[in-house]
Formats: C-alpha cells, sequence, structure tokens
C-alpha cells in the first residue's frame, strides 16, 4: 500500500498532510450553544485517529451576527470559540490530523426571523428561494464591519492553533458579490468583474493583516453557477486565476452549480441515483489551467473514485465527507489492506437532509456516527458468550447480528423470505434506489466473516426458538401495509408494496393516495407514471412526501413533474365502490365535510404499515423479561437486567418496524444500542 496514490503525503505550503484524504467542511450540526463542545470534538477526533489527512470543520461557521446560522453551526463570531476550537484541534493533532475550518458570512441564504432577528443583507435585494428572506442591499458601512467581522473570525481560528481556513463562496455572501445574479450594486463593488471581487479581497488582505502568510488561507468556491446569466466557466477560470495571482490564497477548493433552490443544491451535492463525482473533471480543468493546489468533493463515495482523482493528477486533495459518516475508519482500512470491510455510503442523504430540517446529522446504516459520546464504532467483546437467535434478517435483523457477532455471541438468524433485506430490498427494486442494497450487503458479508448463520425459507414458530435453546432473542421481523383501509372498499385497492414489486401492474387512470408521506408511495408513483397512465397524487396533508426531505424529494420531482401527473394535497380518500368497469372513490377533507369523486380505473393506497410481531407476544409469556425493555439503561448504554419471570428463560426484545413504523435509521439504532451490551 505505500505506493497508493491515496497515501501519499502533500505539501501545503509549511504544512505537511500525511495523506490526501480529507473530509470538506461541513456542519454536522453538532454545536451546542454554537460552541464545538465533546460531541463536535468526538466526531473528528475518531477519523483523524484513524488516519485522516485533513478535516474540515464547520461549514459554514458565522463570521456575524447578521449571517445566523438556519441550522445549528459554529458561532465563529464569539470569542468563547477559541478556547473549544484549540481543544478540538489539538485532539486532533494528536494524531496528525490537520485542522481547518470554513469561515462564512450567509448573506441572503438565512431567515430574518433567526438569531438576533437581524436583516438578512446582500448585494440586491433578490430573495434566495430556499431560505425566502428579502435580504436589506448592503450598504457601506456594512461593507466596512463585513470586513473586520472576517478578519475577526479568522484571528480567533488562528489564536486556537488552527492549521487554515476556508472562505465559503458559493450560494452565500462572498459569492453574492460575484453573481450578476446577486449583485445589483453599482461601483466600487458592483458591475464589472473586478469590482464584484473587491469585497473577496478586501477580506483576505484584511484577515492577513491579522494571521500572517504563514497561516493558510482558501477560498471553496464555485467555478460555474450553470445559470442563464450567472457566473460561466470562463468567469470561474478567470476568478480561479486571480485568485492564485492575489498572493493572498494557498488552495483553491472547487465545485460547480448553484445552491439557491432544492434541485441546484442536490447537483451540487449529489444523492443516490445521480452521477459519482459529476464535478470531478471540472475542477480538474481549473488545476490544470491554474497550476495551484486544488481540493475538491461532491459524490466521491469510494475509495477507487477517489484513487482516480488523485492517481490523475485532477486535484491534490480529494474529500470523502458523507463517506467518512457512513465509516469514520476509511484510511485505516486503505492503509491495512481491508478496503472490502469500509462501510459504504449509499448515497441516502439522510444525513444532509436531516440538518436543513434543523436536526443534527446521521448516517442512514451507521448510528454511531453523530453519537460518537454514547454509541461505539468499534464493537467490543462480551466477557460471555451468549447464544443469540433473531427472526428477521432485513436492516435491523442483521445490524444485530453483527453486533452480536463482533461481541463473540453465537448467532443465528431465522429468516422467512429466500434472501436478506426485508423493505431495503423492496426499495432497491427501483433502479434509482438500487444504492440502498448497500446496506444489506455490507452486513451480509460482515454477518458471514463473523460466522454468523443465517437459515433462509424459515417461517419461525415458537419451537423453532425453543429447539435454540436461546440466551436471547430479538425479533425483528419488520412490517406489512396497512389492509384495512380505507374502511369502505379496502378490498378494491392494492399497496405501494404490490405495484414496487411488480405483484400488481399499473392501471391506466389512477389514483394514488399516500397517507403515510414516505418513500414508497413516490416510488410507486414514478412507476406508475412512467407507464403513461394518468396519475393523481394525493395526500390529506398540506404538503406531499411530509416524510421525504428535500433533496430526495428533487429527483422524484424531476421524475414526476410531467403532463400525465397531478398533485393533490389537503384531500383524503373516503371510500371506494365498484361501478361497473370502474372505481368510484369518494373524496372529502380533513378541513370541511366534502363529498367529491373521482372515476378511475386502480386505486394505490400507502396507509404505511402496521408491526409484524405475533411470534414476539408468542414468546413473551415464556421470556425471562417478559420483552421488557429498561429505557433508562437503553438509553445511557447500561446492560438489560429486567426479570418479570422467574427462572432460565431468554431474553426477549423486538427492534424496528417489529416495534412501530419508523424508518431505516431508526431500525439499526434500535440493533446498535441494544445489542452493544448484551
Amino acid at each position: 500500500m505505500a505506493n497508493d496514490p491515496l497515501l501519499q503525503p502533500f505539501q501545503l505550503k509549511h504544512l505537511s498532510l500525511k495523506n490526501r484524504l480529507m473530509m470538506t467542511a461541513h456542519e454536522p450540526a453538532y454545536p451546542e450553544d454554537g460552541m464545538p463542545k465533546e460531541l463536535y470534538r468526538a466526531y473528528h477526533v475518531e477519523r483523524a485517529k484513524a488516519g485522516l489527512g485533513l478535516t474540515m470543520t464547520a461549514g459554514s461557521a458565522a463570521v456575524a451576527k447578521d449571517s445566523p446560522p438556519v441550522f445549528n453551526n459554529i458561532l465563529a463570531y464569539k470569542d468563547e470559540v477559541v478556547p473549544w476550537m484549540r481543544e478540538l484541534t489539538d485532539a486532533c493533532h494528536e494524531h496528525g490530523t490537520a485542522v481547518m475550518i470554513q469561515l462564512t458570512h450567509l448573506g441572503r441564504r438565512t431567515r430574518w426571523d433567526k438569531g438576533d432577528w437581524l436583516p438578512a443583507v446582500s448585494p440586491s435585494h433578490r430573495r434566495e428561494a430556499s431560505h425566502r428572506a428579502f435580504p436589506k442591499q448592503v450598504e457601506d458601512w456594512d461593507i466596512e464591519r463585513l470586513i473586520k467581522d472576517y478578519a475577526d473570525a479568522a484571528e480567533r481560528m488562528h489564536a486556537a492553533g488552527l492549521d487554515g481556513i476556508e472562505l465559503q463562496a458559493y450560494g452565500h455572501l462572498m459569492d453574492q458579490f460575484w453573481s450578476p445574479l446577486t449583485n445589483t450594486l453599482e461601483g466600487p463593488y458592483g458591475g464589472d468583474l473586478d469590482n464584484r471581487l473587491r469585497f473577496t479581497f478586501e477580506v483576505l488582505r484584511a484577515i492577513r493583516q491579522r494571521v500572517g502568510e504563514a497561516f493558510i488561507v482558501g477560498v471553496r468556491y464555485t467555478g460555474d453557477e450553470m445559470l442563464p446569466g450567472g457566473l460561466t466557466a470562463s468567469d470561474g477560470m478567470d476568478i480561479s486565476r486571480r485568485l492564485k495571482d492575489s498572493g493572498l490564497v494557498d488552495f483553491l477548493n472547487v465545485v460547480r452549480g448553484h445552491i439557491d433552490t432544492d434541485p441546484g443544491l442536490t447537483d451540487v451535492i449529489p444523492i443516490q441515483g445521480m452521477p459519482s463525482a459529476p464535478h470531478l473533471d471540472f475542477a480538474g480543468e481549473i488545476r490544470r489551467e491554474v497550476d495551484f493546489p486544488t481540493f475538491h468533493g461532491a459524490k466521491i463515495q469510494d475509495v477507487a473514485t477517489a484513487r482516480y482523482a488523485i492517481a490523475s493528477g485532477k486535484v491534490d486533495m480529494i474529500g470523502m465527507t458523507r463517506a467518512h459518516m457512513a465509516d469514520p475508519h476509511i484510511v485505516r482500512k486503505i492503509m491495512e489492506g481491508r478496503e472490502e470491510e469500509i462501510r459504504p455510503c449509499v448515497g441516502a442523504n439522510y444525513c444532509l437532509d436531516r440538518i436543513y430540517q434543523g436536526g443534527a446529522a446521521y448516517c442512514i446504516h451507521n448510528a454511531a456516527t453523530g453519537r460518537e459520546t454514547t454509541m461505539p464504532h468499534t464493537i467490543p467483546k462480551a466477557a460471555q458468550k451468549r447464544r443469540v437467535v433473531i427472526i428477521g434478517a432485513g436492516p435491523a435483523g442483521l445490524e444485530a447480528a453483527r453486533v452480536a457477532g463482533e461481541r463473540g455471541h453465537a448467532v443465528v438468524v431465522l429468516e422467512a423470505a429466500s434472501d436478506a433485506g426485508g423493505q431495503v430490498r423492496l426499495t432497491a427494486q427501483s433502479e434509482r434506489r438500487r444504492e440502498m442494497m448497500g446496506i444489506i450487503d455490507w452486513r451480509l458479508a460482515r454477518c458471514e466473516a463473523l460466522g454468523v448463520e443465517i437459515r433462509y425459507n424459515v417461517w419461525a414458530e415458537v419451537e423453532d426458538v425453543f429447539a435454540e435453546k436461546p440466551d436471547a432473542v430479538i425479533v425483528a421481523t419488520g412490517g406489512y401495509p396497512l389492509e384495512d383501509r380505507p374502511e369502505v372498499g379496502h378490498d378494491l385497492v392494492v399497496n405501494t408494496w404490490d405495484i414496487l414489486s411488480g405483484h400488481v401492474p399499473p392501471g391506466k387512470q389512477v389514483l394514488l393516495f399516500d397517507d403515510a408521506g414516505d418513500h414508497a408511495a413516490m416510488q410507486a408513483a414514478e412507476i406508475i407514471a412512467a407507464t403513461g397512465a394518468q396519475l393523481e397524487i394525493m395526500t390529506p396533508d398540506r404538503t406531499f412526501s411530509a416524510e421525504i426531505m428535500a433533496m430526495n424529494l428533487v429527483p422524484y420531482m424531476r421524475s414526476l413533474q410531467r403532463p400525465n401527473v397531478t398533485f393533490t394535497p389537503t384531500y383524503r380518500l373516503k371510500s371506494v365502490q365498484r361501478d361497473d368497469s370502474e372505481l368510484l372513490a369518494k373524496i372529502t377533507s380533513d378541513y370541511l365535510d366534502l363529498d367529491h369523486e373521482r372515476r378511475i380505473d386502480q386505486v394505490v393506497v400507502n396507509y404505511g404499515i402496521t408491526p409484524m410481531a405475533d411470534i414476539y407476544f408468542e414468546l413473551k409469556p415464556h421470556s425471562r423479561n417478559g420483552g421488557e425493555v429498561n429505557y433508562e439503561d437503553l438509553i445511557v448504554g447500561r446492560p438489560q437486567t429486567v426479570i418479570r419471570h422467574a427462572g432460565d428463560g431468554f431474553q426477549l426484545f423486538r427492534i424496528g418496524d417489529a416495534v412501530a413504523s419508523r424508518n431505516t435509521h431508526a431500525a439499526i439504532y434500535d440493533a446498535l444500542r441494544l445489542v452493544k451490551d448484551l
């Protein structure tokens, strides 16, 4: 592995980076009161321990009070950030990992009703679609204080001992000055490109006066907005040369596109079903033409692509950010020749979508990410080997089996189907979401390596469980679609699973009623719409697909915004009845007592799922704990010791959708936090 391009050092001015892998700046939304405290530090240190060359902290750390974060960002405008950033930096430095931070002013990419309720500010009054605030057009005195705010924040990071900073210039204030679409100022800060870049270079000069020449300073920017009237690729090349020639910048971090809309953001940071590394060649063109240290990261989710990016000379440092959320130990596994053990990023984008809805970033299939202070990435061996029976080989059951295997237990999994995967396998029937099978395939490989026995085509009965003489039984049987709705006519409808599995072909005139708001409905809609059928997607909610977050919704909209598809929010399916060769659907509303009708030939419904837990309730009276879980012990990480029935019976637990309908991450988290202490 000594000749691996990814493991070669890179010299950035005085800074020696030990390898070419980095996490690009991102905000996982773990700060407390705007400060990177224990969890934030533990998150970065976990990756540093595994050998990461550079960790770039804090996407969009705010430099000013009128740049209030719209999610939980680091507040770089506060002096109290210095000791917290120093602790994080020192802890990463102990493992040889360089640390930088991204500083920014959001400009119009925020809301006026956040933070201190100050007006958003931008070089024009034009509203950003994503955050909807109409900004104040920047004045001369604003520019003076903003330059000082940037310099103050940079000085704080220098004082904290960081190796450098990166200024964010795509979609934020700095590039709002650059773009003709967002800068309506007249000179000296508006008009031609020289004027539009003036603010950036004044900020850079002010920063250099504070931090000196040795401190690393870079810019992450869009080299092409890909918008009519916006910055072009030619502009981006010109800006790149000017940044290099200024002598004020030490590296370029290149992206392509715009982030002012959900579709734009998703094209910059692609999700599953979209091309991998879509902007790598563009970044390579800039590096080749400008001949300057160039970083890049955008859906570089696998080691082979990252290795190619470096070996081909396209960039000097390659970002694998979401990949390191899925597996923080990528570098160590490369160094040890264990690439096949790397937990793959499946591009589900649960991490980013959660952030943009105001939550903390969690990986869909690594429940320890973002919980480093309570959940282990490396599972310790148990003091005593136990016999563990798991019923169900979906994501919850396989995670339970994996973790139990890592603990050193003897594990057998009983699965009713002929293949593992449960609902994930159903989801992956859609070509665009086939990467989801990585969640299952990785666990199957780990279970095989750990000696877990999986028996397929076994519908587990109580006697089957007893025959294994288990110490613990974990029911992970998942659920099945609710079949008793609508109350009148439920025998005339089909559910989304029927469409996804191909068991029922789409009709010609279809009403899809979605009362759950999850992926099943939208995936079924894609299948139906692709046939050319007339499709109406109806929901009682005020917005459709309430459980599908912003970036994941984008590909659905791109496939469903067609003439044969209509969307109808705030209406409810009341009943279905047969009327000659047609179906008559009665429609009402939660707002008014309505009596509308639809004449169609097929009604597809999505009411969510109900637990399939019969075996759990049959086993419950035979178990030592009666199925009870002590939540306090579960939360703090203590073993389960509940005894409800005297004797030598087994412990019994159920996890995932066998408890209640939630999502893949919840199922995996259920399994990890229960079984890690088993």
